[in-house]
């Protein structure tokens, strides 16, 4: 088979993939690569629900489709904002929350459309924040809980696209941001372990879901690079990456 074939006989082989990927709404992802270690050592949603007890108010930024906000307010009645800076899914998480109390603003996350002191809990999973922000809003004696992804996850994936984002050292950057505001970080824990795709359809698929990751991601005009990239990274167990997780809490005092 010739160059030319073999890239489109993969495009086709991915085209289903992107096309899911491009229907996505919310933020459920249907393919996510298949931790081969120990998970993470700790469980953001239960620590959210212990956190949740008592408090009158929370945010949660950067809600998705209100996925994982839905399951941390179950039993829950403070008062419940969340926040989604990107408006095809504001109506889905505000679908999703509405029947939990919870009201939905599409705001940017760096710039908080609440005024000061407004919430006792900020939640905050895989979103981007301003440490000085997030202390802005919340009150005195209130707490801050996110877990983010690490900048080196999928590390691998940049030998083939070196167009790849590089968010800088953010685990530090956060703890350093919260604590100039004057927040007490009380924990911070970073973890790493191999992570399998099962095929290269749903490589593509995250990349074309998540467009921060690769910019300007297109599987034709990135066929060479994908290729080169199931090639390299196939192992027995799949397409074996690096992910990397951390959470962060704080409180101010």
């Amino acid at each position: 088979m010739t160059g030319d074939g073999r890239r489109q006989q993969v495009i086709d082989r991915l085209r289903p993939y992107i096309e899911r990927a491009k229907r996505l709404r919310g933020f459920q992802l249907e393919f996510e690569p298949t931790p081969l270690g120990p998970p993470v050592p700790w469980n953001y949603q239960a620590r959210a629900r212990e956190l949740m007890a008592g408090v009158r108010s929370v945010l949660d930024m950067g809600t998705g489709g209100g996925e994982v906000f839905s399951e941390i307010l179950a039993g829950s009645r403070p008062v419940a904002v969340a926040t989604e800076p990107w408006s095809p899914n504001v109506s889905v998480a505000a679908e999703r929350l509405r029947p939990r109390g919870a009201q939905v603003v599409h705001a940017d996350s760096l710039a908080l459309p609440f005024v000061d002191e407004a919430f006792e809990l900020v939640l905050n999973r895989h979103e981007e924040l301003d440490p000085g922000e997030v202390a802005r809003v919340l009150s005195p004696g209130g707490t801050v809980l996110t877990q983010q992804v690490h900048q080196d996850s999928w590390k691998e994936f940049r030998a083939f696209f070196p167009r790849m984002i590089d968010w800088g050292p953010h685990f530090e950057r956060y703890q350093d941001g919260f604590r100039a505001a004057g927040l007490v970080v009380t924990h911070a824990e970073m973890h790493e372990g191999p992570a399998a795709f099962r095929d290269l359809g749903e490589v593509a698929y995250m990349l074309t879901a998540l467009p921060w990751e690769v910019p300007d991601f297109d599987v034709v005009q990135d066929i060479d690079g994908l290729i080169a990239l199931e090639e390299g990274l196939r192992r027995p167990e799949g397409i074996v990456v690096t992910e990397g997780r951390y959470v962060i809490e704080a409180y101010r005092p």
